[in-house]
C-alpha cells in the first residue's frame, strides 16, 4: 500500500516540477523500506539538503533530502536560466531558500494527497539543514519509512529521499487497509462460501451399469431408470442430493418446485 502511496507521489512530483521549473521533469520511486533513523542518516551524503518537516503532536520530524547542487539547478532554470548543475554543494541563500520552500510546499501537498488517511496528521515546512550528520530530526533507534526517488529534470538525474517517522504511519494502516483478526474468520469464511457459484441440477435416480453396456450403446437402446414415476426428482448441488422437487415452469421457462428438503 506504501509503494502504491509513494509511486503516486512520484508521478505527482514530477508533475508540479515541470510546471514549476519549466524543464521536463519525471521522478520514479525506486524503494520503500522501514529502517532507524541513525541507519537512515548514515546513508546520506554528508553535505546535502535535508527539508524538516514538522507533523502534529509529534517530536520527530518528516525528512526531505536531496543535493543542494540538484536544488541549485532548479533554482537556477525557475529563474530564466538554462539549468546547468552547481559544481560544489553550499547552503542557500535566502532567495534561494524561499524558492526551494515554494517546491517544497508543492511537494507536501501532493504527499498529503498520496498518502491520503495514511498521513492523517498535517505536515508542514520546518527548517533547512546542511549536514546529515548533524539534523536530528528523530531519536536515533525511532523507525522511519523511507522512499528513496530518482529525479529527473531536463538532462540532469539526482537522487532523493522521503522519510516519514513509521509510528506515524503505521496507527493509520490499520484503518486505510483493515486487517481481519482470527476471531472472525468463521463469520468472513461462511460469507464467502455463501457468495461463491455452485452447480444446481434437477435429476433422476442415478441407476448402476457396467462399462460394456455404455461402449455398446447405440441409437434405440433403453436404460432402465430406477426412479418410481410418482416420486419426486433429486435436487443437487455440485453432485450432492440435499432436496427433491417436482419438474415443472416457469413462464416459458422450465423450473421445478421443492417438495422436500429433508434429504
Amino acid at each position: 500500500m506504501l509503494e502504491l502511496a509513494f509511486e503516486t507521489f512520484a508521478r505527482q512530483w514530477g508533475t508540479q516540477l515541470t510546471a514549476t521549473v519549466r524543464a521536463m521533469s519525471q521522478v520514479t520511486c525506486e524503494q520503500v523500506l522501514m529502517q532507524p533513523y541513525d541507519e537512515y542518516a548514515a546513508s546520506l551524503p554528508s553535505a546535502t539538503a535535508m527539508v524538516l518537516c514538522a507533523m502534529e503532536d509529534s517530536a520527530a520530524k518528516a525528512v526531505i533530502q536531496f543535493p543542494t547542487t540538484a536544488a541549485l539547478a532548479w533554482v537556477n532554470s525557475m529563474l530564466g536560466g538554462h539549468g546547468r548543475p552547481v559544481a560544489e554543494e553550499r547552503k542557500f541563500t535566502l532567495i534561494e531558500q524561499a524558492l526551494v520552500k515554494r517546491l517544497i510546499d508543492d511537494a507536501l501537498e501532493d504527499l498529503r494527497y498520496s498518502l491520503g488517511p495514511v498521513l492523517a496528521r498535517p505536515i508542514v515546512f520546518d527548517a533547512f539543514q546542511y549536514n546529515s550528520q548533524f539534523a536530528q530530526a528523530a531519536a536515533t533507534t525511532d523507525l522511519m519509512i523511507v522512499a528513496t526517488f530518482d529525479i529527473r529534470v531536463g538532462e540532469t538525474t539526482t537522487t532523493a529521499t522521503v522519510a516519514i517517522p513509521a509510528a506515524l504511519v503505521l496507527s493509520q494502516l490499520g484503518d486505510a487497509n483493515p486487517i481481519r483478526t482470527a476471531e472472525d474468520a468463521a463469520d468472513h469464511l461462511h460469507a464467502h462460501v455463501a457468495m461463491a457459484p455452485v452447480d444446481v441440477s434437477l435429476r433422476l435416480t442415478p441407476v448402476m451399469v457396467r462399462p460394456a453396456r455404455i461402449l455398446n450403446l447405440a441409437v434405440g437402446d433403453i436404460l432402465r431408470v430406477p426412479h418410481p414415476q410418482h416420486r419426486p426428482l433429486e435436487l443437487a448441488v455440485q453432485g450432492m442430493p440435499i432436496a427433491r422437487a417436482a419438474a415443472g415452469s416457469n413462464a416459458s421457462r422450465l423450473a421445478c418446485v421443492v417438495v422436500d428438503a429433508d434429504f
